[in-house]
């Protein structure tokens, strides 16, 4: 559905086979591997054609903070345009490929293309959005309305690129969603089984079906889009 598509969302379908011809450089990454690490040049920013990848950053005792996870036809490295190296690590949940927009090839690409600016820009948009929402989240959420949260939100990305928003495999692990969220470990695993004795979802593994959307709605208590 999406196998050539590098910023589909939101571009005429002529718009896509353009972008498609236009940027060949395409890299593969296994699972775990890191497709730009803190401190990197920025050279170029990468829009996912498959799988999917974490964002995280570290402080200066080298703890950890994830901060994003990246579906097909979303954009990795947006936050770091305005640096000459990179402020995090984007690190693959899966064997995926990204396409590689070059900094110094966007200018020639705007008169062949002059939905790119456009794009660019309601990328941006939807990161200073998505970087807000996280904030409210972890500011004034309770830990149930968080999972809640980012369950919901999930669904709906998913829905977005044409999957199921009902039953769909979790990428990250349950350590990586609780470090998202800001929760431990053990309260991750407890809401988890707590939203499925509540007849919410049906959990296996990282199998997740959501059961009662409406529901899990009233119990995040936002908007999650």
């Amino acid at each position: 559905m999406l196998n050539a598509i590098c910023l589909p969302l939101g571009m005429s379908r002529n718009d896509v086979l353009v972008m498609d011809e236009l940027i060949k450089e395409r890299v593969r990454l296994a699972k775990g591997a890191a497709l730009y690490s803190l401190g990197d040049p920025v050279e170029a920013i990468y829009g996912i054609r498959y799988g999917s990848l974490k964002t995280q950053v570290q402080n200066a005792s080298g703890q950890m903070q994830v901060t994003g996870f990246l579906l097909p036809g979303e954009v990795v490295g947006l936050d770091s345009l305005s640096d000459e190296r990179h402020g995090s690590h984007a690190i693959s949940l899966e064997d995926s490929e990204v396409c590689v927009i070059h900094l110094d090839e966007m200018d020639e690409l705007a008169p062949r293309l002059p939905v790119l600016q456009t794009q660019l820009r309601r990328l941006m948009g939807k990161e200073i959005t998505r970087s807000h929402q996280l904030v409210m989240t972890l500011g004034s959420l309770r830990s149930e309305q968080r999972l809640a949260a980012f369950l919901l939100n999930l669904s709906q990305r998913l829905s977005t690129l044409g999957y199921s928003p009902h039953e769909f495999l979790l990428r990250m692990s349950r350590q990586e969603i609780g470090n998202f969220l800001g929760l431990t470990l053990e309260t991750v695993s407890r809401l988890f089984s707590r939203f499925a004795r509540d007849g919410l979802i049906r959990v296996q593994q990282r199998e997740v079906q959501i059961l009662d959307m409406d529901a899990l709605r009233v119990l995040s208590g936002t908007d999650c889009g």
